[in-house]
């Protein structure tokens, strides 16, 4: 019983939720909106000689000279029985509804449509318009949102459109349109909401147009980039280094090729090769100059017991060496020392020979040995021939002796 009255009280509260449209009410036993007989339930609704005819969701007053009996007892009509406003005698004698609309008998103005109804007619606006004051005015579509992106506005309808890099698929909205796939750029493209961005492969810079890629000439950008000659290739760039060098691991430095090691040179069996930064020179069989004899492969003696030999040095000793050109300065790059040593005797280490530029001066370093000291720096290619001199002095037995190394050194064309 509880649960039964639960349900009338949910359907009675459903019913009165229900709402009719003007004209009609709603019939709980019949569950639907039924017409309201305006004549019957409102107080005199027709005023003077008029009658009240009720109609489907409304009512009509007409004259009562035309009112006919018979019609309003919904009875068949005679020949001689006028029909109401709005509907004409039929053939077959009875009222047939006039279609104002069609017979063009209607009011309408041209911005409305024409409705025909039963006994009358109503005038609606066309599609894109709304009565106001009586008066059907263009609704503004673009007002309201209609469009997505752009929205021009016409009279009784609109039109959308949609910014650059959008499509308009429905005639409404805008989706994004991918670029990128018909391949814009000429490297890599980026699609982006509404629009794109071009990349570009590494060792290229994307051009005023937004689109080409042009190589970027790293060479141009710093003297430092290679050691030697910097080759711009297209999105890169490469290291050469002259003859005699090779490219280094890293790519940039030059490394000296050695000739001498690698058996590409040209010295024969007679010959020694001698290497050096960025060439090689082939070095003959030592001979020694009369008087001096040949005491080794690389050192002359004059003896003693040769009166000839009495004012020149004892012993010349002949060695090599390589110098970057314009290495920095000031420089050691050469060691001398007695490999004798006599009781009571003292040594002097002199640059006898070669020296006419200055380049060079001995910094004595010990009682037996002294440095050759770079003091200016010396551009090659180029060969110098230093003559350095040890003298030895012996005061107790009153002896006085020179010896020398002659020095070639091989000056590189280049600063590496």
């Amino acid at each position: 019983t509880i649960l039964l009255c639960k349900c009338i009280l949910c359907e009675h509260k459903r019913l009165q939720k229900i709402t009719c449209t003007d004209g009609f009410t709603y019939d709980r036993r019949a569950r639907q909106c039924i017409d309201i007989d305006e004549c019957r339930t409102l107080p005199d609704p027709c005023r003077g000689d008029m009658q009240c005819v009720n109609q489907n969701g409304g009512y009509l007053c007409i004259s009562r000279g035309l009112y006919s009996q018979s019609y309003a007892r919904n009875s068949p009509l005679s020949r001689s029985t006028p029909c109401i406003l709005g509907y004409t005698l039929g053939a077959d004698g009875t009222c047939v509804d006039v279609d104002e609309c069609e017979t063009e008998s209607h009011q309408c103005n041209p911005t409305q449509v024409c409705i025909n109804t039963a006994g009358g007619y109503t005038c609606s606006c066309t599609e894109g318009f709304w009565l106001v004051g009586g008066q059907c005015q263009d609704i503004d579509e673009c007002r309201y949102g209609y469009c997505q992106q752009l929205c021009a506005n016409v009279p009784g309808s609109y039109s959308c459109s949609c910014s650059p890099g959008f499509l308009n698929a429905d005639s409404r909205t805008c989706q994004d349109v991918d670029e990128c796939e018909t391949n814009p750029c000429s490297h890599g493209c980026l699609n982006t909401y509404g629009s794109f961005m071009c990349t570009c492969d590494e060792g290229f810079e994307l051009a005023s147009d937004g689109t080409t890629c042009n190589d970027l000439d790293e060479c141009s950008f710093s003297d430092f980039l290679c050691q030697h000659t910097c080759v711009n290739t297209p999105g890169s760039f490469s290291c050469v280094c002259p003859p005699g060098y090779y490219v280094y691991e890293d790519g940039r430095s030059c490394e000296d090729l050695n000739e001498c090691e690698s058996g590409n040179n040209t010295c024969t069996t007679a010959q020694v090769c001698f290497n050096f930064q960025g060439g090689y020179t082939c070095l003959g069989p030592l001979r020694c100059v009369p008087p001096y004899i040949e005491l080794s492969d690389n050192q002359c003696m004059c003896s003693a017991e040769n009166p000839a030999c009495w004012e020149r040095p004892f012993t010349v000793l002949y060695r090599h060496m390589d110098l970057s050109s314009g290495r920095s300065v000031p420089a050691d790059i050469f060691q001398m020392q007695a490999t004798t040593r006599y009781p009571g005797a003292f040594y002097i280490f002199q640059i006898k020979s070669g020296n006419e530029g200055r380049e060079f001066y001995m910094r004595q370093t010990s009682n037996i040995s002294a440095t050759l000291v770079l003091a200016r720096p010396i551009k090659g290619p180029k060969t110098i021939v230093l003559d350095l001199e040890m003298v030895t002095v012996n005061n107790v037995i009153n002896f006085r002796g020179s010896s020398i190394i002659r020095l070639t050194i091989f000056v590189s064309e280049h600063p590496f």
